[in-house]
C-alpha cells in the first residue's frame, strides 16, 4: 500500500522499519536510493547503539561505485524509534522533517543531514541519517560537564545566533507541520506523560534529599505549576523564533573550535526564546555561579540576539520575569529524567530545585 504523498519520497512505499532487526544493509540502501537514485549499500557494521527515547545507531557502511560516486562518507548515525518507547508520540518525525526544511535556514552549524524521512499516519515515525560527528574531532557535551560562566557566555552567543535565525519570520508560518511550544501536548502534557517516572524518582531517597519539602509533601504540585507557566507562555505576546526545546549540554556537541553544535531537534518548536534560555543557563551553571552571574548573562544574551538583527526584542526587566518562571520547565523536565537514558539527573534537580527557591519560580505561577 502505497504511504501517504506528504512525505518527502513518494517513491518509497514500505513504511519505515519499527525494530532493529529490519535495518538491515539491503534496506538502507534501497531507503537512501530515494534521494541518491543507484546507490546500494554493500555491507554494514554497527559500532554503537544506544536506545533512550529513540535509538542512535552509529554504522560504518560501504557502497556500490553509485552510492561512492556521490561522495557520502562511510561513518553514519542513523536515529529513529527501535527503542520500543514512546511510540505514540511525534518526535521522530518532527526531527526528521526539521532537518528536511528547517536546517537549511539556520545561522549555526548542525549536523550533516544525509537523508531525512517519515511516514504520516497514526504512528508518527521517522528516520535521519547523520552524519558521524565523532569524524569531526570535538566533544559530545554532557549534562553534567562544567563549562563556567564564560564557557556559558560563549554558548548563549551561540544559542542567540539560532534564535535569532528565523526571529519572528514568515519560514516559521509557512511549514504548519512546525508546531508551537505549550501549544501542543508533547509540551503542555508533558508532566501527565512522564508522570510515571516522576513517581520512580520520588522513590528515590537521593532524590528526596535534594528535593524541597513542599514539593515532596504534594509531587502534583508540579502538574499544576506547569500548567500555570503553559497558560502564562500561551498568554503572552512576543515574536516567535526557532528553539530546540531541549536546550541542555548533554543536546551539544562541542567543535575543536569551541563552537556549539546544537543536537537533537525532537523538540524542535515554533517559541518564545526563554524556553531554551532559562533551560541551558540553570542546567549548565554551579548554583553559586547562577546566583552571581545570572543577570549578565541573560544581559549578554540579549545584546547577541539584537546583534543578529533581531527586533522588538523584550527589555531586560521582561526577560528576568520570564527567566524566573520558566525554571518550572527545567523541574518537571528533570523531575522525569531517568539515568539509564544517559544524563545524570540529581545535580540538575539540585540546580532547578534551588532555583526554583531561589527566584520564588512557585509563588510566581500561584502554586
Amino acid at each position: 500500500m502505497a504511504l501517504p504523498e506528504s512525505h518527502p519520497y513518494p517513491q518509497r512505499t514500505e513504511p519505515l522499519p519499527w525494530t532493529r532487526d529490519e535495518v538491515t544493509p539491503g534496506w538502507l540502501g534501497r531507503t537512501m536510493a530515494n534521494r541518491y537514485p543507484g546507490l546500494e549499500v554493500t555491507s554494514m557494521k554497527v559500532n554503537q547503539l544506544f536506545d533512550s527515547h529513540t535509538t542512535k545507531m552509529r554504522i560504518t557502511v560501504d557502497y556500490n561505485d553509485a552510492g561512492k560516486a556521490y561522495g557520502l562518507p562511510t561513518n553514519l548515525c542513523l536515529k529513529s524509534n527501535w527503542s520500543g518507547m514512546f511510540a505514540d508520540v511525534d518526535i521522530c518525525e518532527i526531527e526528521a522533517r526539521f532537518y528536511h526544511f528547517i536546517t537549511p535556514h539556520l545561522k549555526v552549524p548542525t549536523a550533516t543531514c544525509y537523508y531525512a524521512d517519515w511516514d504520516d499516519g497514526d504512528k508518527h515515525h521517522g528516520l535521519i541519517v547523520l552524519e558521524d560527528l565523532v569524524d569531526r574531532g570535538g566533544i559530545f557535551a554532557h549534562s553534567t560537564d562544567h563549562p563556567g560562566a564564560d564557557g556559558v557566555e560563549s554558548a548563549l552567543t551561540n544559542l542567540a545566533q539560532l534564535h535569532g535565525s528565523l526571529w519572528d519570520s514568515p519560514i516559521l508560518d509557512a511549514n504548519s507541520w512546525l508546531q508551537t511550544s505549550m501549544r501542543t501536548p508533547v509540551d503542555h502534557d508533558q508532566v501527565r506523560i512522564m508522570w510515571q517516572w516522576i513517581e520512580e524518582n520520588l522513590k528515590d531517597p537521593n532524590f528526596r534529599a535534594i528535593a524541597p519539602k513542599h514539593y515532596l509533601d504534594d509531587p502534583r504540585r508540579v502538574e499544576r505549576a506547569y500548567d500555570k507557566l503553559v497558560a502564562y507562555e500561551r498568554a503572552f505576546d512576543a515574536p516567535y523564533c526557532i528553539i530546540l526545546g531541549d536546550c541542555h549540554q548533554g543536546n551539544t556537541y562541542v567543535l575543536p573550535s569551541g563552537e556549539r553544535l546544537w543536537l537533537d531537534w525532537q523538540l524542535g518548536r515554533k517559541g518564545r526564546p526563554w524556553r531554551d534560555l532559562t533551560y541551558f543557563m540553570v542546567g549548565s551553571l554551579t548554583i553559586d555561579e547562577r546566583r552571581a552571574h545570572q543577570k549578565d548573562l541573560l544581559a549578554h544574551y540579549r545584546n547577541q540576539l539584537i546583534a543578529t538583527g533581531a527586533q522588538h526584542v523584550p527589555g531586560l526587566d521582561e526577560i528576568w520575569e520570564q527567566y524566573r518562571r520558566w525554571v518550572m520547565y527545567g523541574i518537571q523536565a528533570w523531575t522525569a529524567n531517568m539515568d539509564s537514558w544517559g544524563q545524570n539527573g540529581l545535580p540538575m534537580n539540585e540546580r532547578f530545585f534551588t532555583a526554583g527557591e531561589d527566584l520564588e519560580t512557585w509563588a510566581l505561577l500561584g502554586c
